[in-house]
Formats: structure tokens, C-alpha cells, sequence
């Protein structure tokens, strides 16, 4: 991988969305079950937002989980309520070097990424870090010693 790659090489492309209707007990399962950070909210396959753990978390902040009435609260609150609206897209044909420019630049830690105005993926630094770790050198002998 080099940073004029396309998005579309590193992209998570599995993903788990969430509607702005769902309830917080939704997001708190999708987190909890598939241990993600950033859940896509769409609708009619259209990006309307971003629902980031640390926004869930900072709702939770100061509820008491062992509250009778916390339950309740998670049922009664929505996505909409506390996702993330103003959001940093991309397309599958940008380069990496585009998002790695919006990342530090910006305090976003995902970017949607959008073809044709549908959402088809996201990518986050960690899918960076992935594609950096597997990549091989060209020549490997140049880079390890031997070992002897």
C-alpha cells in the first residue's frame, strides 16, 4: 500500500449501520456484539450521520447502569438524537493520501466512504495501520538481517 492508493484497497466494506429511529438499546448491542467504534446511520441507503462509541459513551455519562430505569432510558432515546451530522466523506477512487490529509487535520477518526450517493464502506486510521503492517517490503533483504 502506498498513499496513492485508492480507498477502495484498504476500505471496511462489511458493515453494520444503524437507522436515526433506532433506539440506543440497538447501538449498544451493535457495539457490545461486533466491537466497533464507528456505526454508520443511514436512510433510504443514504449517509445521515456517524454514531461513534465515545458520543455513546458520553451519553452514558453519569447514568447508573445498575438504575432500575436505565434500560428504559437507552429504549427511549434514538440515534438521531446523538449522532454526529457534519461528517467528512469520501469516495472509493480518493487516494489515501486524501484521508490520511482529513484525519490530521481534522478530529475525525472515520470517514464515511460514498459512491454515487450511497454509502459503501468507511475507513478509520486502524484500516490504514492494517494495510501498512501487511505490506511487504520488495526486497525483503534489505530490510531483515540475518538472523545468525
Amino acid at each position: 500500500m502506498n498513499a496513492f492508493s485508492t480507498i477502495a484497497t484498504i476500505m471496511t466494506r462489511q458493515l453494520w449501520t444503524l437507522h436515526p429511529d433506532d433506539n440506543l438499546l440497538v447501538a449498544r448491542d451493535l457495539f457490545n456484539e461486533h466491537r466497533i467504534h464507528h456505526i454508520p446511520v443511514v436512510r433510504d441507503r443514504q449517509i445521515v450521520g456517524l454514531l461513534s462509541r465515545s458520543d455513546f459513551d458520553c451519553y452514558l455519562a453519569g447514568m447508573n447502569k445498575a438504575d432500575e430505569g436505565f434500560e428504559s432510558r437507552l429504549a427511549n432515546a434514538y440515534v438521531e438524537g446523538i449522532m454526529t451530522t457534519r461528517l467528512a466523506k469520501l469516495e472509493s477512487d480518493d487516494r489515501v493520501n486524501v484521508a490520511l490529509e482529513v484525519f490530521s487535520l481534522n478530529r475525525f477518526h472515520a470517514l464515511p466512504v460514498v459512491d454515487n450517493g450511497e454509502l459503501v464502506g468507511i475507513v478509520t486510521p486502524f484500516d490504514i495501520m492494517k494495510a501498512m503492517l501487511n505490506e511487504k517490503p520488495e526486497h525483503p533483504e534489505d530490510v531483515y538481517e540475518d538472523q545468525k
